[in-house]
């Protein structure tokens, strides 16, 4: 009997040896494999990253899921937080937790402007759409689900979009006309009229039991930025469904510690390892932020971005740009949606600069921004810094949705300068700084023929010197 017990004893302790062993086994012990493995890693989680540390601090921390913010004021030269933001559209946002139950989205009908429904998975894939574009100006309810959802969809809902994870960002966007009085106002009567609700409180029906995710990984970009990052990828990984496209990868990252929901200790990697992991991430990260022409081009003094945003599909295997996009400005839209030109040099391929010359911009009436009537486009002033500028006419962009003056045959002369151009002018002026200047054109629905080959605006001319 006392044989059989050491013996059983042995055969446990045995057993717990080769998961432990077999576990370590799994963990590279070669600097250069490593290396390859977190670069790759680290450049495919890196957009999950930024989108968990914006998730934690509007939604987790505060405990704000399942409910819209909307936006109450317009972007002017006082507002500091947010470079090259635009004052033509007002938002509304909300982070959505799907573990439980699928969240239904309700928008009113919104027959006066364009507006826009855009969801985005924790991946960063804008994963579906509703609004002008795709689903028109009626009113429109749509449900969104976890992967795992497999319920009845009930009477009502027009539209259910499945995310690939728990976790989804919702931005609402509506166009307003700062240069119309009471705009602004017609604007939060219908934010007020945009909802969110439980599918158990949309039918009526009794609340699931709720699943609660346990212990949020506080966010710390200094933890991020190093080997730890591991620790939040395995976090995320644990709360979506990986794609079986993307299957193999993920298991090949296993043998630096990634897998979902798996705990992650970098002292179990040899310090060789360690090291070759952190030199990784410098060189991903110089790849992340300087992935010169990968996003887009540049013509006439404007920078034309490509396609760096969309759907699955569209991103597939493209993690340097999706990486690379999440690092210019998160959820950004499909170029179907809106396309977004910035000009920074003159026709001399000179930097802008209305300290030292006046400028203006000719459209034929060919070379008009290509839009669909359903959509508009404008032209924002920045200074130096990325932020608006003040002038005397309050005025920041300028576009189709002014009161511009045409010439006959259709032309449009639009005048970047400091100072007035003229009253007879001042329709078409776009107040400069006193300074360095850039722009950006933002065409929203754009029409096909401008997104292939990809509409350049004309190249910007110096006016005169000034004196």
């Amino acid at each position: 009997m006392f044989s059989k017990k050491l013996l059983m004893i042995w055969l446990v302790l045995l057993t717990l040896f080769s998961i432990v062993y077999s576990y370590q086994q799994e963990l590279t012990t070669d600097p250069s494999e490593a290396s390859s493995l977190a670069k790759d890693a680290y450049i495919f989680a890196y957009p999950m990253l930024e989108n968990y540390r914006t998730m934690y601090v509007e939604a987790v921390s505060p405990g704000n899921f399942n409910t819209f913010k909307h936006v109450k004021t317009l972007f002017g030269p006082e507002s500091k937080t947010v470079v090259r933001p635009n004052n033509d559209t007002i938002y509304s946002t909300a982070w959505l937790d799907l573990k439980t139950e699928p969240i239904v989205i309700t928008l009113p009908e919104i027959p006066d402007r364009y507006f826009s429904l855009q969801l985005v998975d924790m991946y960063t894939h804008n994963f579906a759409y509703a609004g002008t574009r795709t689903t028109g100006s009626g009113s429109v309810k749509v449900m969104v689900a976890c992967p795992y959802w497999e319920g009845e969809i009930p009477s009502g809902i027009d539209y259910v979009f499945y995310s690939e994870g728990n976790y989804v960002y919702c931005v609402v966007r509506m166009a307003i006309n700062s240069e119309k009085l009471g705009d602004l106002q017609r604007v939060f009567e219908i934010q007020h009229q945009c909802s969110l609700q439980t599918l158990s409180k949309y039918t009526g029906t009794l609340s699931p039991e709720p699943i609660q995710t346990q212990n949020f990984p506080s966010f710390d970009q200094t933890i991020a930025d190093s080997v730890g990052f591991i620790r939040y990828f395995n976090f995320l990984l644990g709360q979506l469904r990986i794609h079986p496209s993307e299957t193999a990868l993920i298991q090949s990252f296993s043998k630096i510690g990634v897998g979902p929901d798996k705990s992650f200790d970098e002292a179990e990697l040899s310090e060789p390892v360690r090291e070759a992991i952190k030199s990784a991430l410098v060189e991903a990260r110089q790849e992340i932020f300087h992935p010169g022409t990968a996003m887009g081009s540049i013509t006439n003094g404007w920078s034309l971005p490509g396609r760096i945003f969309g759907n699955r599909d569209r991103m597939q295997d493209r993690y340097l740009i999706r990486a690379a996009a999440a690092h210019l400005g998160l959820y950004g839209n499909d170029l179907e949606e809106a396309y977004y030109p910035s000009c920074f040099f003159d026709s001399d391929g000179e930097i802008l600069d209305a300290s030292k010359y006046n400028y203006y911009i000719s459209f034929s009436k060919e070379q008009l921004p290509p839009v669909d009537p359903k959509g508009f486009w404008s032209i924002t002033m920045y200074d130096e810094n990325q932020f608006m500028v003040e002038n005397a006419l309050n005025r920041y962009s300028i576009g189709d949705r002014s009161d511009l003056t045409y010439n006959e045959d259709g032309s449009l002369m639009l005048y970047l300068q400091n100072e007035s151009p003229g009253q007879s002018k001042e329709s078409n002026w776009l107040p400069a700084p006193d300074g360095k200047f850039t722009m950006t054109m933002r065409i929203y629905i754009p029409l096909q023929e401008g997104l292939d080959p990809l509409y350049c605006p004309p190249v910007v001319r110096k006016a005169g010197a000034i004196e």
